[in-house]
């Protein structure tokens, strides 16, 4: 993956964080998602006073990359805050699943730029996906 495609992942997930919605936790992140078709959708957290209820990053984006017609997932690039990483909680990673490889680039970054990359078969490995659920000869 190129450093102008990292940019520009970066740049929509730093917008996206910008309008998130923390005011409990203030924990803002935003995730950026590249599609097959090369678009770039963009998430944000949005927080509930009924905790559970909230919204993370990655599945607002991911349910805009549907909506616009995306299937498959190339990059996923989540920016947080603080010393530790901000990597895709549990359930996202499973969302994530849904629509990319095991070999899908997964990018954490912060204000600062880029800290680590994963594949989300190292943050999800002896995963449950879609080819699971596929018809298999009796």
């Amino acid at each position: 993956m190129d450093d102008t495609l990292i940019q520009r992942l970066f740049d929509a997930a730093r917008a996206a964080r910008e309008q998130a919605h923390a005011p409990y936790s203030k924990f803002k992140v935003g995730a950026a998602l590249l599609d097959e078709q090369g678009r770039i959708h963009v998430g944000c957290n949005v927080e509930n006073a009924a905790y559970p209820q909230g919204a993370c990053a990655e599945g607002g984006a991911i349910s805009a990359m549907v909506l616009a017609g995306g299937r498959s997932l190339q990059a996923v690039l989540v920016l947080g805050a603080g010393d530790a990483l901000c990597t895709p909680c549990g359930g996202c990673r499973q969302k994530l699943r849904e629509f990319g490889a095991d070999s899908l680039p997964v990018l954490v970054a912060d204000a600062s730029g880029l800290r680590a990359r994963f594949t989300l078969g190292e943050l999800l490995p002896a995963s449950f996906g879609p080819d699971h659920l596929k018809a298999r000869p009796a």
